[in-house]
C-alpha cells in the first residue's frame, strides 16, 4: 500500500524490511530496501514518515521536523496518532488496514506546506531533557524527605 500510494504521488520509497520481513512489489528503482537505521538521522531527510504510531518513532519523527502519517495497530498507538494529529505535524489514518486510497489521501496532507511547516515549528519545542529532569525531580524529593 505505501509503495503504490508514494507513487501515486511522485515520491520514492525507503521501506524497512522490519520484523514483517517486507519486500518491494517489483523491480522498479523507486523503492528502496533497508534493515536497522539510525532513524534520528533517517527522519530529517525524508519528505514524511508513514509509522505505526510507536512512542519512540513518534518522538524521534517529531523531533526532526518531518511530517508523519501514523497507521496505529495496538496499545498506545492510537494516542500517539491522535496526538500527531491534534498538533498538526501530520496525519491519524483511520483505521489498521490501509488502502492506497486512503494512505494516498494521508499522504496529501502530510506532504502538504502547511504540514510541513508546522512539523518543523513543533520539532523546535520537543525537549530532550526529559530523563535529566526527572532525576532532579526525584532527588529532589528525596532530599524534601531527608533522604541521601
Amino acid at each position: 500500500m505505501a509503495i503504490e500510494a508514494s507513487r501515486a504521488h511522485g515520491r520514492r520509497v525507503l521501506l524497512a524490511r522490519g520484523w514483517a520481513g517486507l519486500a518491494p512489489i517489483d523491480d522498479a528503482d523507486d523503492c528502496f530496501l533497508v534493515g536497522e537505521v539510525n532513524q534520528q538521522a533517517l527522519f530529517a531527510r525524508v519528505a514524511t514518515v508513514v509509522h505505526h504510531g510507536g512512542a519512540g518513532t513518534t518522538t524521534t519523527a517529531t523531533r526532526s521536523g518531518t511530517p508523519q502519517v501514523v497507521v496505529p495497530m495496538i496499545g498506545d498507538q492510537p494516542w500517539w496518532a491522535t496526538r500527531v494529529a491534534e498538533l498538526g505535524i501530520g496525519v491519524a489514518h483511520e483505521g489498521a488496514t490501509p488502502t492506497v486510497d486512503s494512505l494516498s489521501a494521508a499522504l496529501t496532507t502530510a506532504l502538504s506546506p502547511r504540514t510541513r511547516t508546522r512539523a518543523a515549528a513543533v520539532a523546535d519545542t520537543i525537549r530532550v531533557d526529559g530523563a535529566a529532569v526527572a532525576a532532579d525531580l526525584l532527588l529532589g524529593v528525596a532530599r524534601a524527605e531527608g533522604r541521601p
